[in-house]
């Protein structure tokens, strides 16, 4: 049983936490939009935009819409993601004579819906990883399990990390970056895009706001598992010997 507990129950467990934990950070974030007007500010996208969207060769006037337009376009952008793709070809932005007309063409669309499916097969495995985790939360106290100390826990997922940092250092992140796009996205699907060809890249100073929302993301994922290793550990751990009071009485001073 501690060979099964070791090398199948508790790796089971924490892989399911993390992945769980991960859907649930992704899902909080989405209904702030990832905190895309803070991001704007940090970012200096007002500049960004201001600096790019005149040199656009597919849409005009964006240069004239105001940090309002954009907070809410990513919005716009954010929800569609989340609802498997729906309204991408609405989302459109006002034009100098006051007319609107379509953010994004043909191939950013595709990339979004691309993205968007994505999305849908995260919150499958997510949801699927929060059964099993509860299940074996459940299955831990029915037992009578504890859980490894903190030390041996935390030791895991930094030996992990720095296992996967180590690789993408070797390899290269921009080399990593563009193979797990390869291998994520279908053949032909376009989904590096230059500033001049897109506004929804430029919207987003792409890939800068990625990595503004992964430091969220990775913020939030950490204090909901510190927080849940916490309360799962007291949870699980035997309530400590009390002596009763005839036992106390029975004791000389």
């Amino acid at each position: 049983m501690n060979t099964v507990k070791r090398f199948l129950f508790w790796p089971l467990f924490f892989t399911c936490q993390l992945v769980a934990l991960a859907l649930v950070s992704w899902h909080l974030l989405a209904q702030f939009h990832f905190a895309y007007p803070a991001g704007y500010q940090l970012l200096d996208l007002d500049k960004h935009i201001a600096e790019f969207a005149p040199l656009n060769r597919y849409k005009d006037d964006f240069e004239y819409t105001t940090p309002e337009d954009h907070w809410r376009l990513f919005g716009e952008i954010s929800d569609a993601v989340q609802a498997s793709g729906k309204g991408l070809g609405e989302i459109s932005y006002p034009l100098k004579n006051g007319q609107t007309t379509a953010l994004m063409h043909e191939a950013e669309i595709i990339h979004l819906q691309d993205v968007a499916n994505l999305i849908d097969v995260f919150y499958v495995a997510g949801t699927l990883c929060l059964l099993v985790w509860i299940a074996l939360i459940a299955f831990a106290y029915q037992q009578k399990l504890t859980m490894p100390p903190a030390k041996k826990i935390l030791l895991g997922f930094l030996v992990g990390f720095a296992v996967i940092g180590a690789i993408v250092f070797i390899i290269g992140p921009t080399a990593v970056f563009y193979w797990l796009h390869v291998q994520v996205f279908p053949d032909g699907h376009q989904w590096f895009f230059y500033y001049q060809d897109s506004l929804m890249t430029t919207l987003m100073k792409a890939p800068d706001i990625f990595a503004f929302i992964a430091t969220l993301l990775l913020s939030l994922l950490t204090a909901l598992w510190c927080a849940s290793l916490y309360g799962i550990n007291h949870w699980l751990k035997p309530p400590s010997y009390q002596p009763s009071k005839t036992s106390r009485k029975k004791r000389k001073p």
